[in-house]
């Protein structure tokens, strides 16, 4: 039988323990970019609701809470929201 040296299975052993590590840095380095704009957009869609709650209840602008208003408010927050008052202004909506 051929015998494997020591010395090549314990440098192997240190490039797998290596790849890995490297695996494990860039999964933690995008899962942390990643995580910082879904709390971002999660943030600015509760806003937005909240900012068509008031406009609503408080301002009487009368934006209708259907299914073309909440879909465009949860995905793009409060631009979405200063885009129904501009046509609230105009009478689009």
């Amino acid at each position: 039988m051929i015998a494997i040296p020591p010395q090549s299975t314990l440098i192997g052993e240190i490039l797998v323990i290596a790849l890995i590590a490297l695996v494990l840095y860039v999964i933690y380095t995008v899962g942390k970019s990643l995580g910082k704009i879904l709390i971002g957009i999660i943030i600015n869609s509760v806003l937005g609701i909240a900012a068509i709650f008031v406009l609503n209840y408080v301002f009487y602008m009368g934006i209708p809470l259907q299914l073309y208003t909440i879909i465009p408010t949860v995905l793009f927050g409060l631009p979405a929201v200063g885009t129904f008052v501009i046509f609230r202004f105009f009478g689009v909506l």
